[in-house]
Formats: structure tokens, C-alpha cells, sequence
């Protein structure tokens, strides 16, 4: 009888642990997979940042939580500083203190509610995004006592690909994936089939004569594409973001860049 309790009871403290599943979302409800719906319906909540008044990728996240049954808990994202900086030291350092900020935010949440709770993350988390840096902060930190795993999402170079019927990397060649920060930098040290992400401006100083294939907003609102010789449509690409901005209220663009062979 003693044995029996002592499981009973160690199932209800498995059961009460706060867990956290990260599942990547693609672009959003149709790129959902099959795993990761599964996991978001056995979710009690989504945790999620709230970075306006008016978020709308936030509101996205919201209508995929509420097509599973699921509430949403958004946090209010910590103030980011956002200042140009020369050293990328001094830009690690900023963004290392936003997280910081993130990474206690969402574990005071985590503290109070225990629970499953799901995180919705564009694309795939194994890109650019915070979301396995900070849960794994949360859990080393030891306040929370943090279960977590991941569940993949469709990658936005992976609907670049699509997109264009495109095969990221030419015959032999390597492909590499780095941010529009550090494009001259890569370009510089030789690398010439570069998938960029991350734009907050369209640098292709010196690359006009390379091969360009570019897309906003992906599979979602004001999805857009370009493509051909960067000289020849870099103006379209610039309209083109105006207008994938324009109809969603964000842009996320990235694109493929090659020089020809």
C-alpha cells in the first residue's frame, strides 16, 4: 500500500513540473504540422511575448492557440536596445541583456503557473530565434525546475527554396546563412552563395552583377518574390517590401544571394 502511494505520488509531482514545448509554426496555421498541433492541444497554455499594443504576429499566435482550445499568457516583451553599434561584442552584449530580461520574465510565469506551456516560434527554432537559448537559461538557472524538448517548424529558407524551385546550394558548392549585419563582412571572406536573414536594410553594395532570389512574408500575408540579377531588381525589391509591410503590418524578407559562376 506504502508502494502504491509513493507512485501516486511521484506521478503527481511529474505531472505537476512545468514543462515548456517549443514548437515551430512556420508561417503560421497551414504550416502548423500534425506533431506540433497534437502537442499545442495537450498544452495548458501558450507563453508568448507581447512587444506592442497592436502585435500583430502576436495575433496570429493567438488565432492558432484558439483553433487548438488553448489560452494565451502573453508576457510584455523587455525593452531591446536597438542602437547601432560598431563592435559585435557591443551588439551580443545588447542582445544578451534583452534576453536576460526575457529569460526572467518568462520564468516568473513559469513559477506561478507550472503546467505545460507551449511557445509558438516562427519558422523553426534553429534558426535566428531566442526561444531555445532562453528556456535553457530558465532551466540551468534552477529556479523553475524546467522541463522542455522542441518540435521542428518549416524553416523560412526552406520556403525561400520552395518558392522559387530553387536548390540552396549550386553543384559542389556550400551555402551559407548569415544575417544582412554581416553580409559585406561574409562577402569579403570569399563566401558567394549566401542565404541572408534578419534586414533591416538591403546592402548588395558590390554584388550587383550576382544572381538574387528574394521573398517577404512568406506563406503568409503579403507574401512577395523577386528574382534576377541584383542590378537589374534591386528597385523591385524595394517596392515589393513596402508592399508586403503595407498589407501585414510586418515584414520578415530574406533571400538567396550568388555570384554567377
Amino acid at each position: 500500500m506504502a508502494e502504491r502511494s509513493a507512485v501516486v505520488e511521484v506521478r503527481a509531482q511529474r505531472a505537476s513540473r512545468p514543462r515548456v514545448r517549443i514548437l515551430g509554426i512556420g508561417m503560421g496555421p497551414q504550416h502548423v504540422t500534425r506533431e506540433v498541433a497534437e502537442a499545442l492541444r495537450d498544452a495548458d497554455y501558450v507563453l508568448a511575448a507581447e512587444k506592442a499594443e497592436d502585435d500583430q504576429l502576436l495575433a496570429v499566435r493567438r488565432r492558432i492557440a484558439a483553433d487548438a482550445g488553448v489560452p494565451v499568457v502573453a508576457v510584455p516583451d523587455p525593452r531591446r536596445d536597438r542602437a547601432d553599434v560598431d563592435a559585435m561584442g557591443d551588439y551580443r552584449r545588447a542582445v544578451g541583456d534583452w534576453h536576460d530580461a526575457r529569460v526572467a520574465a518568462y520564468e516568473a510565469v513559469l513559477a506561478e503557473r507550472g503546467g505545460t506551456a507551449a511557445m509558438l516560434v516562427w519558422g523553426d527554432a534553429s534558426l535566428y530565434d531566442s526561444s531555445i537559448r532562453i528556456v535553457s537559461a530558465i532551466a540551468s538557472r534552477g529556479v523553475v525546475d524546467l522541463e522542455w524538448d522542441v518540435l521542428p517548424g518549416i524553416s523560412a529558407p526552406q520556403l525561400l527554396a520552395a518558392r522559387h524551385r530553387l536548390v540552396l546550394n549550386d553543384v559542389g558548392r556550400p551555402v551559407h546563412v548569415t544575417t544582412g549585419r554581416r553580409l559585406q563582412e561574409e562577402i569579403a571572406a570569399g563566401l558567394d552563395n549566401v542565404v541572408v536573414m534578419l534586414n533591416r536594410h538591403l546592402d548588395l553594395a558590390g554584388c550587383e552583377d550576382w544572381d538574387i532570389w528574394w521573398g517577404a512574408n512568406l506563406g503568409g500575408v503579403g507574401e512577395e518574390l523577386v528574382a534576377g540579377r541584383v542590378g537589374d531588381v534591386l528597385p523591385a525589391i524595394e517596392a515589393a517590401r513596402e508592399r508586403a509591410k503595407a498589407a501585414a503590418g510586418w515584414l520578415m524578407d530574406l533571400y538567396l544571394v550568388r555570384r554567377p559562376s
